[in-house]
């Protein structure tokens, strides 16, 4: 049965102390991976338990009883930094203690759960030594825990602002849809708002905007990301709407310098290049100097089949772009034609290495 024995709190790292009675050793020793358990105890916020393995935790290390200290908190997100000082106590006290230390570890709840010491101490050792009494032994754990400052809530707070309107000193008007905003917000997020809000050029009336080439349901989702720093859920649009949404948001992030909008565009785009799209995208990414999503289309394409090919010449996409800009066309199939070369370089030479 365990105990708390103390906590305290330093600057920056929480450390607390559990002991851990064993009973009924000899019930165990010969039985691999097989662990006695402590009760649940709780350190810096997170809950712990000792794991005693005394017929060893692996194969190899059979001959060593073995300790170890799981994160048992069950949120899933949890990541948390902590060391732990494993003693086996004399309880007579007429020994010192046994005392090992893990280091500093980064736990979390999905990949790595635990810390600890395959090579606690070799058996044979253990059952000679004062530590082990009448089938009894006590373990100390020491923890340390990092305490970890809380998250940022700033974006929560903007979010707060957007959503109920308190404080807007400017209305952005798009296609006689009107958007109450903060100035301070959009010039902070934006050099081209700052430049239109507050610089030398700005009209005398900066209470109302006009935002002209964009659709409502683009601005909203812009306004969105702006105090929120992340896009809304767009689970009720179907795929196709949802792609040309991304497609004219990428356009709205060049327009107003936010680049990190841009990218992520960008990637969303790239994840979601079809048949259908390749061209117009491809078209895109030349207009607003997007490398990745450029040489996404071009790969794509590389990659079709001959009947592929034939539903990409025979889109929508392909015939407006053929139409208003033919030399577009001559470089994209230059552009593949070379990756196709490169490609066909490449394997050549692996096959000959």
């Amino acid at each position: 049965m365990g105990s708390i024995i103390c906590a305290r709190r330093a600057a920056k790292t929480v450390q607390g102390s559990h002991v851990f009675k064993i009973s009924g050793y000899s019930l165990q020793r010969e039985r691999l991976a097989v662990s006695s358990r402590s009760a649940v105890f709780t350190v810096g916020g997170y809950d712990w338990q000792i794991h005693f393995f005394p017929g060893g935790v692996i194969d190899c290390c059979k001959d060593y009883v073995a300790a170890y200290v799981f994160l048992e908190s069950k949120n899933k997100d949890i990541s948390v930094r902590a060391s732990f000082q494993l003693s086996l106590v004399d309880v007579t006290g007429s020994a010192p203690p046994r005392t090992l230390t893990t280091g500093a570890t980064e736990l979390n709840t999905t990949d790595k759960p635990c810390a600890g010491l395959h090579k606690f101490m070799k058996r044979s050792e253990l059952e000679g030594s004062p530590y082990l009494r009448d089938d009894h032994l006590t373990i100390e754990c020491v923890a340390e825990i990092a305490k970890a400052p809380p998250p940022s809530d700033i974006v929560e707070h903007l979010g707060k602002l957007l959503r109920e309107k308190d404080g807007t000193d400017v209305v952005l008007e798009v296609e006689g849809d009107a958007f109450p905003a903060h100035k301070i917000v959009l010039a902070m997020r934006s050099p081209v708002f700052k430049a239109e809000l507050y610089g030398a050029m700005r009209a005398k009336d900066m209470s109302r905007i006009t935002i002209s080439d964009m659709h409502p349901a683009v601005f909203e989702v812009l306004l969105h990301f702006i105090y929120n720093d992340l896009l809304p859920a767009m689970d009720d649009l179907g795929q196709d709407d949802y792609k040309e949404i991304i497609r004219h948001l990428l356009v709205a992030a060049d327009r107003y310098a936010m680049e990190r909008l841009k990218i992520i565009c960008e990637s969303i785009l790239c994840e979601n290049i079809d048949v259908k799209t390749a061209v117009p995208t491809w078209a895109l990414a030349g207009q607003h100097q997007c490398g990745r999503l450029n040489d996404g289309c071009v790969q794509f394409i590389w990659s079709l089949s001959t009947t592929e090919l034939d539903d990409v010449i025979a889109s929508q996409g392909y015939a407006e772009l053929k139409a208003t800009c033919p030399l577009a066309v001559v470089e994209l199939w230059e552009m593949t034609r070379r990756v196709s070369r490169s490609k066909s370089s490449f394997q050549v030479g692996g096959s000959i290495a």
